[in-house]
């Protein structure tokens, strides 16, 4: 999807938040390069009153046209050189936006330089499919340089290095929101089927969850912060991924949500402006195709809003789940009372163990009272997990052993073999 176009008001000291996205795409390019090339340009090596940030913004926008076209993907990074990645663009389509770049920066000795018989500084080629190396190993220098910047700056601002794993502060969220404004993150999409499974029918997917891996972004953004340290913080940071899931199924288009779907958001993203541009854009009809998956916590946070949200979604047709109850408070929740089509019940290994019967019958009125057919048990990672569902008259599955039937079925060689 095209990239949010990126914030210039870097401060010296920030982060080599893009410098790792970067060195993440490309690790994944390289498994791929077929049709791609890649073109850095050197504005790094502009004179300074030639970098200013109106020139970075123009020359990021330069490139626009062709990451719709060409599955492109740029990244600022910070010395501010511009990289751009794509696939099956023709060598003039890319030229003609440098063209036009070298015409921006007509006034500038770099731009200017155009002596065929002599290496070009303002801009650098690679055919990913005969050059790869070459660019992994230009992106793993930026990386290492960004790196040692940083640690420059901070020896000379006093501010020691950020240690492993340390806990998310509100500095760290606000600097880690700023990077998810502006970064691409296609790459960290995922989707997981939720699937109905049926006597002894093979699994039969429902519909998808599509989310942001938060380790995935954790790893490529952040990888020094425990992101999910503390929990209100972390609560504001799914506000920011929300917004950024919403602009990105509205970029990606229909395909993106071709069938059932759901979405896990926060209730404050329900009643902002960028879910209600959201709904105008999905078509009536693919309104019930999309559930709305809730955090428990979020809920009762401020029952009101819920409650003005759930009236919303489902007078406009949207189907609601509340996600990650617990077996020991699923007795507790009132399915219909609380107006949802469906919960979520998280899979844990003692979940097998023997139950005391005063609990356990308690647990199966629960799941009475909810409708089996209403229950998703989700983190299956085991067939353990989906026998004891299904002894409980549960349908619907969720998790990596659903998903490894799911490929099971879905491969014609291995079906052959059942």
């Amino acid at each position: 999807m095209p990239p949010t176009p990126p914030r210039l008001d870097r401060a010296a000291a920030d982060d080599t938040a893009i410098e790792r996205l970067l060195l993440d795409y490309t690790r994944r390019v390289a498994r791929y390069p077929g049709g791609r090339r890649a073109v850095v340009i050197h504005l790094s090596q502009l004179r300074p009153d030639n970098r200013r940030g109106h020139h970075i913004r123009i020359a990021v926008n330069t490139f626009e046209s062709l990451v719709k076209q060409f599955d492109g993907q740029i990244f600022l990074l910070d010395n501010a050189d511009i990289v751009f990645v794509c696939k099956n663009a023709s060598i003039a389509a890319i030229d003609e936006a440098i063209t036009r770049l070298r015409y921006l920066f007509g006034e500038d000795p770099l731009a200017a330089e155009l002596d065929e018989t002599a290496p070009d500084r303002f801009a650098t080629w690679y055919d990913l499919e005969r050059d790869n190396d070459d660019f992994v190993a230009f992106v793993e220098t930026m990386h290492d340089q960004a790196v040692k910047r940083r640690k420059r700056l901070a020896v000379i601002a006093g501010v020691a290095p950020l240690a492993e794993s340390q806990a998310m502060d509100a500095a760290a969220l606000a600097e880690l929101a700023a990077t998810i404004e502006r970064a691409d993150l296609s790459s960290m999409t995922r989707r997981q089927a939720i699937a109905a499974i049926m006597g002894e029918e093979a699994p039969k997917p429902i519909f998808r969850e599509i989310y942001f891996s938060i380790a995935a972004l954790r790893d490529a953004v952040m990888p020094e912060r425990d992101i999910t340290s503390d929990r209100w913080l972390f609560q504001h940071l799914t506000q920011f991924l929300d917004r950024r899931m919403l602009v990105f199924l509205r970029q990606s288009g229909a395909q993106e949500i071709a069938g059932s779907f759901s979405l896990n958001l926060n209730v404050a993203t329900l009643l902002s402006k960028e879910f209600l541009d959201f709904d105008q854009w999905l078509r009536a009809r693919s309104r019930a195709s999309l559930v709305v998956e809730l955090q428990k916590l979020d809920i009762f946070a401020d029952l009101g809003a819920f409650v003005f949200a759930r009236d919303f979604l489902r007078e406009r047709g949207y189907r609601l789940c509340l996600d990650g109850i617990s077996a020991l408070a699923l007795p507790f929740v009132d399915r219909e009372q609380l107006g949802l089509d469906f919960l979520k019940l998280s899979w844990t290994p003692d979940m097998a163990d023997p139950w005391p019967t005063e609990r356990l019958t308690r647990f199966r009125d629960a799941v009475q009272r909810t409708g089996a057919s209403r229950i998703i048990l989700a983190q299956c990672d085991n067939e353990e997990a989906v026998a004891f569902g299904r002894t409980l008259g549960l349908r619907l599955f969720q998790g990596r052993h659903i998903d490894r039937l799911l490929n099971y079925t879905a491969s014609p060689a291995l079906a052959r073999r059942r």
